[in-house]
């Protein structure tokens, strides 16, 4: 059995190639992953994320940032998630303020073609940013959100909402988002 030829990559080239690039892409240990385009209602409940954050957070420190913002993990994972909210000073990789490295919350809408990763090994290199602090991933095919958050023993708990608890609450940014508004004309 023949194996393929891996071509290591630098994450100096990398972000080189992203700033030149029309389109995105993940880097992790050297590879490169191309990112697809996302669903209607995938969209739709991110904008109206980012709409309903930016009203809660107009009057504060904090500042939301949507998916063309990338994020350096310290694990070497660079990607873009759909939603990040940084409270107080941003830190980034370097003067061009392309490169987010200290977010508070990060969410993600769950694809399916993306839901393991979400789950799994993106969430276990999301833990080791010691900024962060909640961590939702919202479905777009039931009202259910998940928001792990970090307690002051550094373990992550989970809460979740559905139907019969419609809204998430972000502590650490102060504010509550209904479903209602996340999952509005989906």
């Amino acid at each position: 059995m023949q194996q393929k030829a891996f071509n290591y990559i630098f994450e100096s080239e990398y972000v080189e190639m992203e700033r030149n690039s029309e389109t995105k892409s993940e880097y992790y240990n050297g590879e490169v992953f191309a990112m697809s385009g996302a669903s209607e209602k995938h969209n739709l409940i991110v904008s109206n994320l980012i709409f309903s954050l930016q009203l809660r957070l107009k009057k504060t420190p904090c500042r939301v940032y949507p998916s063309d913002m990338r994020l350096k993990v310290k694990t070497g994972l660079y990607t873009y998630p759909d939603i990040m909210v940084v409270c107080g000073n941003r830190k980034f990789d370097d003067e061009k303020s392309d490169t987010l490295l200290n977010p508070d919350v990060i969410i993600e809408v769950l694809s399916d073609s993306t839901e393991n990763y979400d789950r799994g090994r993106k969430f276990q290199n999301y833990q080791q940013i010691d900024s962060l602090k909640e961590y939702v991933m919202i479905s777009q095919h039931r009202q259910k959100t998940e928001k792990y958050s970090r307690n002051k023993k550094g373990n992550w708990m989970l809460a979740e909402s559905d139907k019969d608890n419609p809204f998430i609450i972000l502590e650490s940014v102060g504010c509550k988002l209904e479903h209602s508004e996340i999952y509005d004309k989906t």
